[in-house]
């Protein structure tokens, strides 16, 4: 059994945290939001009165914060000071990769361990168990961490040293961003020219344009059962997530002078949709903007 401090216990965070119990780990939490320690209090999670008194007697501190200035205000307002010398710290939020090695060199100066983990699957993920992890450290942190990982996830790479689990995040989220984009335009234009959603579903998902964003996320009902647009675009991954990931994504493309054309226009798009109505609706809510031409 592993004493755990886990900070941050919102949509993601908290189902996160009941799975290490149910696990049978020792899970102390602590947030700033009322609704959410309510939440954790409900589900079984101690809660403690700050996240540094979580973090006193923890093996293992996770955090899962909105921005990369909340983790860094976390790490050097006190956390990595109440920490055991030696601690572990896994990075669970998705903030930029010059942040992440910030908070990995922090971290390591106060005498402690730190991999950066981001996660991908959303909200089901969590609460199934079935999260993927991009992780970034060293080979021993992260032999250090991937017990826990495996129990809130299935799929877990090491992706190199630090800061590369946030590389590896912001590149796939581009990536999804201009698929669900891609997706979207793909069932307006089917409508316009009469196409029934399930005819272009049932031969795109089974064609060249077979992908995540089709398949699992289809942004019309009908087709798939469990996506968001059979309940209203409720997410799933808001689009305001969204936009915040593409504005790390564009934060890296200017870093390095990459020519990404569809990733800056993802960036654009969703950047509008999130300004809208779409901040709290699922990313792949992005659809009636486009038949409405609003982005």
């Amino acid at each position: 059994m592993t004493r755990i401090a886990f900070l941050g216990l919102g949509h993601m965070g908290l189902p996160m945290a009941v799975n290490l119990v149910k696990a049978g780990h020792e899970v102390h939490g602590f947030d700033l939001v009322p609704a959410a320690i309510e939440a954790a209090g409900a589900a079984g999670i101690p809660i403690t009165s700050s996240g540094a008194d979580a973090a006193t007697d923890a093996d293992v501190v996770i955090t899962m914060f909105p921005a990369g200035r909340h983790v860094l205000d976390a790490y050097q307002g006190g956390l990595l000071a109440a920490a055991r010398p030696g601690t572990l710290f896994i990075e669970s939020s998705t903030i930029a990769v010059d942040e992440a090695q910030a908070a990995h060199a922090l971290a390591v100066e106060a005498g402690h361990r730190n991999v950066d983990a981001p996660v991908s699957g959303g909200v089901v993920g969590a609460e199934n168990g079935t999260l993927a992890f991009m992780v970034g450290g060293s080979e021993e942190d992260f032999t250090a961490a991937l017990p826990l990982l495996e129990v809130m996830g299935k799929r877990i790479v090491h992706c190199g040293g630090p800061g590369l689990g946030q590389a590896a995040k912001v590149c796939n989220n581009m990536v999804l961003a201009v698929s669900q984009i891609a997706v979207a335009e793909a069932f307006v234009l089917g409508e316009r020219l009469g196409l029934e959603h399930q005819a272009l579903f049932d031969v795109v998902s089974q064609a060249s344009g077979q992908c995540w964003s089709l398949t699992t996320n289809c942004p019309v009902p009908g087709p798939v059962p469990t996506s968001p647009a059979n309940r209203d675009y409720q997410p799933g991954f808001a689009g305001a997530l969204m936009a915040k990931d593409l504005g790390l994504a564009l934060q890296a493309i200017e870093q390095t002078s990459t020519d990404a054309k569809m990733g800056r226009l993802a960036q654009e798009l969703y950047a509008a949709f999130a300004a809208g109505d779409g901040a709290g609706r699922d990313f792949s809510g992005i659809i009636t903007d486009i038949r409405d031409g609003v982005v």
